[in-house]
């Protein structure tokens, strides 16, 4: 199984970003001692060059651990159907114990990257590389993350059986169950739409005035963050089942099947593009006064809020969309 050309894809990713983490994490311990733009000696010119090298590549590894987040839940998704009561990703992910927890470390390498890709995209805003020492401490906090994501998803691989009968969607996003799923699938429809609009407004509040004023950028930042818990909590309560049309079926995998039309990624891409971009002007705030920057960053910052707005306005009209389109009837 685990010679399937999707799987040797994630697996070639994930060496590719543990051997080139652990590169450029030894060199982010010489910048992090030995940088100094002052220092006129032949060293301090060799990483001056270096940083460039290490950056480049390091950043296209973060991009490509981008992609392997989709390709991860779209595998998952596709080889549901080779496991016992599996019918879609939830089950794929239980057939081991290593399948969750992948997923979880594959979204959390999803933000750190997408953050370190901001900061090193400001460094080279600057003429005298200003935020270097930060962005390689940044990537010293990402190596253990890139290597636990590769080991955990390894694992998980490995320990695939199609002789182990799985549990699903039915069995774990429902109030019988114990746990944060049942405890989301439980929250009344009409608090979970009224908690949604209210973080959206806050959202739409902190993001126009951090646009308007240049203030409050860190503050968008955590609403950005309380929205996308809120929108993963609305999905499962309330949005998904609009999409199934059936007030029982509460599983956020199952509206990535084509026989829902693959809505879910309407959801998801625009929810998690807003997250990031949001935490990304977030990161970028403290160093808006730096005098090389002074210029340049805010210009990047209000760029980055006004995506963030738009993705979370995108995961909004879709969220519209799947409830005014639907046959369900859940409030008189």
């Amino acid at each position: 199984m685990i010679f399937q050309t999707p799987i040797l894809a994630l697996l070639l990713v994930a060496a590719l970003a543990a051997g080139t983490a652990l590169w450029s994490g030894g060199f982010a311990v010489a910048v992090l001692r030995r940088w100094d733009l002052a220092d006129m000696s032949r060293a301090q010119l060799a990483r001056e060059r270096m940083t460039e090298l290490v950056s480049t590549l390091f950043g296209a590894v973060m991009i490509a651990e981008l992609a392997a987040l989709l390709l991860f839940v779209f595998n998952a998704d596709r080889m549901a159907t080779l496991f016992v009561g599996a019918m879609c990703a939830v089950g794929t992910l239980n057939v081991n114990g290593y399948g969750f927890p992948a997923l979880y470390l594959k979204i959390a390498v999803f933000f750190a990257a997408t953050l370190w890709l901001i900061l090193d995209r400001a460094d080279r805003l600057g003429r005298d590389y200003p935020l270097t020492k930060v962005k390689y401490a940044a990537l010293l906090a990402i190596v253990p993350l890139v290597l636990a994501d590769g080991a955990v998803e390894l694992a998980y691989f490995l320990n695939l059986r199609t002789d182990v009968i799985t549990s699903c969607c039915s069995k774990l996003f429902t109030p019988a169950n114990e746990g944060i799923a049942d405890e989301m699938a439980a929250i009344d429809p009409g608090v979970a739409l009224w908690l949604l609009a209210g973080a959206g407004a806050l959202v739409a509040l902190t993001g126009g005035a951090s646009l308007v004023t240049g203030r409050f950028r860190r503050l968008y930042a955590l609403v950005s963050a309380g929205f996308f818990a809120v929108a993963l909590m609305a999905v499962v309560a309330v949005i998904s089942v609009y999409i199934y049309e059936y007030p029982n079926h509460h599983c956020p995998f199952c509206i990535l099947k084509p026989e829902y039309h693959y809505f879910g990624y309407a959801l998801y891409v625009p929810l998690f593009f807003g997250t990031a971009t949001g935490l990304g002007a977030g990161v970028l705030a403290p160093f808006a006064a730096r005098p090389s920057l002074r210029v340049a960053l805010p210009a990047r910052i209000r760029r980055l809020t006004a995506l963030s707005l738009a993705g979370f306005a995108l995961f909004g009209a879709a969220t519209l969309w799947a409830i005014l389109g639907s046959n369900l009837i859940l409030f008189g």
